[in-house]
């Protein structure tokens, strides 16, 4: 590949580099809630990630998304949220010769005060749901005039009411039913609260070992279970095979190893547990729709490749 493994990993967004010339407001602004207005291109666009919540909203260029181990296309009212330390790129293919004035709407949020303030205020409990969906990125459809308009409603606004407005747009967000998780999870497809311990201890350990055989008789077997039993209870409480969930863990696995790693696909083949390269490639355009050789192509564009500096998204 030649790329160094230092390029591959993403960048830190710390507060030093949230310089108000690039976008962001002055630091006398609220810590809560931040708003970031930018065009393109702009020294904010790289392969990041961030301790915040990020909501970005696409107003200007088409091009390329990047978010987690999804690779995709965006046109303006392209509406997206990522959770803490998920990476993430925008990747513009489109733009004129002088760049764009503002290309992307912004509105971070840390979590730790909106987790703090759940313990006090029950209501803010209802955005929990829409906070764990958001650690794969949650793309929106229907909402891009709507967030536009709030967003701005926030930007000009301070104190009691800018938190109000921030309230109000997450109510909208929490309410949508038209929407779709982008990137795997990193813990891939654990069951519902009310489901047995027995499907979550499963769960953990397929995450844990992934690259081990494994059989539906071993893992029954593990929970003191029927084969049959343990197929229909697993399937019921996760919505899947267990043999399909362990390959979605497999696949995941492999994409961080393919975007964040040299390795050749060979190797990796066999370090996430295929037992051989055919069907690893089958596998995972199955749960991809591309093959392994392809999804490494797409997602080195990720780092903004031959594109001249500043032409990636933030």
């Amino acid at each position: 590949m030649g790329s160094s493994r230092r390029k591959l990993t993403p960048e830190f967004e710390h507060d030093l580099i949230r310089d108000p010339r690039l976008g962001y407001e002055p630091p006398d602004a609220s810590e809560f809630v931040r708003c970031v207005e930018h065009g393109s291109p702009t020294p904010l666009e790289r392969w990041h990630c961030h301790d915040e919540y990020e909501l970005q909203l696409i107003v200007g260029a088409r091009g390329r998304a990047f978010v987690g181990d999804y690779v995709g296309h965006f046109e303006p009212g392209h509406l997206v949220l990522t959770g803490p330390r998920l990476p993430h790129n925008w990747i513009s293919t489109d733009l004129p010769p002088n760049g764009l004035s503002v290309r992307s709407l912004v509105i971070q949020f840390r979590e730790e005060p909106l987790r703090d303030g759940m313990r006090a205020i029950k209501e803010l409990g209802e955005t929990r749901p829409l906070l764990e969906r958001a650690r794969q990125g949650i793309e929106f459809f229907g909402l891009s005039e709507s967030v536009r308009d709030r967003f701005y409603r926030i930007k000009q606004s301070h104190g009691l009411e800018r938190f109000a407005e921030f309230a109000a747009l997450l109510c909208l967000l929490k309410r949508s039913e038209d929407y779709r998780l982008l990137s795997s999870e990193q813990t891939v497809g654990l069951a519902p609260e009310d489901a047995r311990a027995a499907i979550n201890k499963i769960v953990e350990y397929v995450n844990e070992s992934y690259a081990e055989p494994m059989s539906v008789a071993e893992v029954a077997a593990r929970v003191n279970m029927s084969e049959s039993s343990f197929s229909r209870y697993f399937s019921k409480a996760t919505d899947s095979t267990f043999t399909a969930f362990v390959n979605r863990v497999r696949v995941h696995k492999a994409c961080q190893l393919l975007m964040h790693s040299d390795q050749q696909i060979s190797s990796i083949c066999y370090a996430v547990g295929f037992n051989n390269v055919a069907n690893f490639n089958r596998r995972f355009r199955e749960v991809k729709g591309v093959t392994p050789r392809e999804f490494r192509r797409l997602s080195m564009d990720r780092l903004g490749g031959d594109i001249k500096p500043g032409r990636q998204g933030q």
